[in-house]
């Protein structure tokens, strides 16, 4: 008899991931380091191997609601797979060359214990070493004694190394914009000091869609709609195996597995945005259109991804037609290019010369593409990060200060 269908589910989701991490790993192995072989691993697992653990490092944590991560949209490739079987998996091993690490970033949550349960029982069938690391934001009372639980927790489930790491959060860009800041710098840092492949993020397709909306809510454009990605972060370090679950799968493995959860009150909490959209929003799409919206706006996610990827690459193709000899952005060759295309352009140049990704929104972008389409002898346009940007001779400049 096999697991319960939400455990399989979510150990699918996880070995999935692992597979593309295994391909990745033995693809930038030197040569001979990693000759792949030839078996196939079946979709159903058997008996979990017990592990050891070692040591945790030493600190505090438990984090906060889920939010959204602002990142690249780096789609891991994946090989087509035979209905039952998965395809051949490389060996990762090689001369002198581990095993790689994945993490899984743990507040203690159902959607992130579900994880880090389908995490430890995958890795070891896979040749992956797995660990974990858990976040305080130092938010609430008592969040120092959580974090030792939730280290505890993910030592009995056999992952090692297992971090605890708390966190200052400051206040730019609000408390959930800060809180999040402040995790993915933890995140990075562990995994940077582990040498991880890569870190494993609990985001369900219901985060998606709460993505998704408050991304319509805030009119930044078709990026926002595209939502969270599957893989994001340099060198696609950030992986997230849940977009296509719903949370209720995850919370119904932890149950028939037994697993403690912690549910963090900021997720109830109505001062919340993301809370007031999920206990408010959410719903009362639900009753007005029916069930389904949260299936529709993950499609939404995807579809618009894809959109927004192509347009980001016309635009790095066609940044090289309209600039100068010196660097310059030229108006009458950004003015010839789709309003799309030359808003890309603009945006990326901005970055470039220093503005805060965060804080740079469309209404800045369309006050620079004023500047290119409605020239009217206007004064320079003061972007986020002290970046100015003026018109002279036709050309942009853009610069800080």
């Amino acid at each position: 008899m096999g697991p319960h269908p939400a455990v399989a589910a979510i150990r699918l989701a996880v070995r999935r991931v692992l597979h593309d991490i295994l391909t990745e790993h033995t693809a930038d192995a030197p040569d001979g380091a990693g000759a792949p072989r030839r078996a196939h691993v079946p979709l159903a697992g058997v008996g979990r191997t017990a592990r050891a653990t070692t040591a945790a490092h030493p600190a505090r944590s438990a984090p906060p609601a889920h939010s959204d991560h602002p990142a690249p949209p780096a789609e891991a490739a994946r090989p087509p797979r035979v209905p039952g079987v998965f395809p051949a998996v490389p060996a990762p091993l090689g001369p002198g060359r581990p095993a790689p690490l994945v993490l899984v970033a743990c507040s203690g949550g159902a959607d992130s214990m579900a994880l880090a349960s389908a995490l430890a029982f995958e890795a070891p069938r896979l040749g992956v070493r797995a660990g974990g690391i858990t976040v305080d934001h130092g938010l609430q009372a008592g969040s120092d004694q959580r974090a030792e639980e939730v280290v505890e927790r993910l030592r009995e489930l056999g992952l090692d190394p297992v971090d605890a790491v708390a966190v200052s959060v400051g206040r730019d860009g609000g408390p959930e914009a800060a809180a999040r800041d402040a995790r993915y710098a933890a995140l990075d840092a562990a995994a940077d000091r582990h040498g991880a492949a890569a870190v494993l993020l609990g985001h369900t397709r219901d985060d998606q869609a709460e993505t998704v909306l408050l991304g319509l809510a805030r009119g930044s454009g078709i990026r926002s709609l595209s939502g969270m990605a599957a893989v994001s972060g340099a060198a696609g370090r950030y992986r997230r195996p849940f977009l296509r679950l719903d949370r209720q799968t995850a919370r119904k493995a932890c149950m028939v597995q037994s697993l403690p959860v912690w549910d963090d009150p900021h997720n109830t909490d109505p001062a919340y945005t993301r809370s007031r959209l999920r206990h408010e929003g959410l719903p009362a799409l639900e009753k007005a259109l029916g069930k389904g919206v949260v299936e529709a706006l993950a499609r939404t996610a995807q579809l618009s991804r894809d959109d927004a990827d192509a347009l980001d690459a016309w635009a790095r193709e066609a940044e090289r037609g309209v600039r100068d000899d010196a660097g310059r952005l030229e108006c009458a060759k950004l003015d010839a290019l789709p309003p799309a295309v030359r808003r890309r352009i603009l945006r990326r140049a901005a970055l470039a010369a220093g503005a805060p990704g965060g804080s740079l929104f469309a209404r800045h972008i369309e006050e620079v593409d004023r500047l290119v389409t409605a020239w009217r002898g206007q004064g320079a346009i003061n972007l986020p990060g002290r970046v100015v940007v003026r018109r002279q001779g036709g050309r942009l400049v853009i610069r800080q200060g």
